[in-house]
């Protein structure tokens, strides 16, 4: 604990925020792939286009998935360090093995309630009469993975805080690996289709939470999962909750968002136009999981010099934090902009679907420009303890903004299609600029002066 509080007080923050912010950008990347790679095999299949939008109408289950793996995650993970950095490793054990008993609780629950409801779901979510059978082939395998996502995605947490990013980043590069080589043996090779792609996720997630558990219950890690731990304990499941609440919601509306949007789009444009969502929705993964990413090597700096009332430390780190996200953001908006054919056609070589991906692009992303600034002061927020206001900036730009926008918008536009992806760049300029006024109000009269 020495050298780390060493590090964070001392060390030059540009070389700190690169050295912890890498592995986690990395580790954002390569889940991206997962989606991203099955996207792109599917889109190669004859009828490629409506297959894809079939597999872009079940992304909601799966970022619901994801989600809750966050609760119990980002929940848990903090509550072991508060008590590590109290050496109460025991008392970090009993949270770790608990946040364990909870993953596999959630998992079953998950896959049996889906699957039984999975239909109803998909034509709920935009699923159509041409796209339901490649949705629903595809939820239908991916399911039986959940328990394994829940594992990766919320053990991978416990091995991070104890400061093995370089652990945690080879149990997921491990799994991409694998999916990808899968992918087009499954799909083409035993012609297996999207159910191929299903097929190769859920095995590679498999791969890596053996991995992640081989770890945890390995000698390498300072935190076991121990069986004397298993038994469910009310209090400590109450508490992971409590803390992992507020990013459970963050996630679950990314769903909630999707799904009107695929179901509106489907709606005024039909099948092709739900396919140049799923590219979209792909290319907004590519953007905002590496600026997530970065975040997460920025949080500890900013939370550990706010503790020790390194307030000028504090102000650097924030400031080289925006820096990097807006110039991210910047650059790939204007890729974006004068490349977007190119990346539409990677996914898939239809006429038709390039065509409505192409122009759909250039409206849907106009305003991330500058939304490297809304990652960058709400995830500040929370490094500064500020869990409430960052969700509530969160909840705006979905729940406030963007949501009713989608509805209300198709009423002053002619273009039904342009009025829904219009919603985005709106919802994304006014609510950059709430967050950055709130932001700078913040840090106006909190790091400013002595606490």
């Amino acid at each position: 604990m020495s050298s780390m509080a060493s590090n964070f007080e001392n060390s030059k923050i540009g070389r700190l925020l690169f050295k912890l912010a890498l592995p986690c950008i990395i580790a954002q990347l390569v889940n991206v792939l997962y989606n991203i790679v099955d996207r792109i095999f599917i889109g190669k299949l004859p009828n490629g286009e409506i297959a894809m939008a079939g597999v872009g109408i079940s992304f909601p289950i799966i970022l619901i998935i994801s989600a809750f793996s966050a609760l119990v995650g980002i929940g848990g993970a903090p509550l072991a360090a508060i008590k590590m950095g109290e050496n109460k490793n025991e008392e970090a054990e009993k949270i770790l093995s608990n946040s364990f008993v909870m993953l596999i609780i959630v998992g079953l629950i998950l896959t049996i309630s889906i699957l039984i409801l999975k239909k109803p779901i998909l034509y709920a979510f935009g699923a159509s009469d041409q796209t339901i059978k490649y949705a629903n082939s595809f939820i239908s395998i991916y399911l039986f993975g959940t328990v394994f996502v829940q594992i990766v995605l919320g053990m991978n947490a416990f091995i991070n805080i104890q400061g093995f990013t370089n652990i945690s980043m080879f149990t997921v590069i491990i799994g991409a690996i694998i999916n990808i080589v899968l992918d087009p043996i499954l799909i083409f090779t035993f012609n297996m289709g999207v159910q191929g792609a299903a097929f190769a996720t859920i095995f590679a997630q498999m791969i890596s939470a053996i991995f992640v558990l081989k770890f945890l219950f390995g000698e390498k890690t300072i935190l076991k999962i121990r069986r004397k731990y298993l038994i469910p304990n009310p209090k400590i499941m109450l508490s992971i909750v409590s803390l992992g609440i507020a990013q459970f919601i963050m996630q679950a509306t990314e769903s909630l968002v999707l799904i009107f949007l695929n179901t509106k789009i489907q709606a005024y444009s039909g099948d092709i136009a739900v396919g140049a969502m799923t590219i979209m929705a792909s290319i907004m993964q590519m953007i905002f999981l590496p600026l997530t990413g970065l975040t997460q090597g920025a949080q500890p700096i900013i939370s550990y010099n706010y503790g020790a009332k390194n307030l000028e430390r504090v102000k650097i780190t924030i400031k080289l934090l925006l820096k990097c996200c807006i110039g991210y953001s910047l650059v790939m908006t204007g890729i974006l902009m004068v490349f977007p054919e190119s990346i539409v056609s990677i996914f898939n070589k239809s006429p038709q679907l390039i065509s409505i991906a192409v122009w759909s692009i250039r409206i849907y992303f106009v305003g991330t420009f500058i939304f490297g600034a809304q990652i960058a002061c709400q995830q500040s927020f929370l490094a500064l303890g500020q869990a409430r206001i960052s969700l509530f900036l969160a909840l705006l730009r979905k729940m406030v903004l963007l949501i009713p926008l989608i509805f209300i918008l198709p009423n002053f536009f002619k273009n039904k299609l342009f009025a829904v992806l219009l919603a985005e760049p709106i919802a994304d300029i006014i609510a950059v600029c709430v967050t950055t006024i709130t932001f700078f109000m913040f840090y106006k009269s909190n790091l400013n002066n002595n606490r």
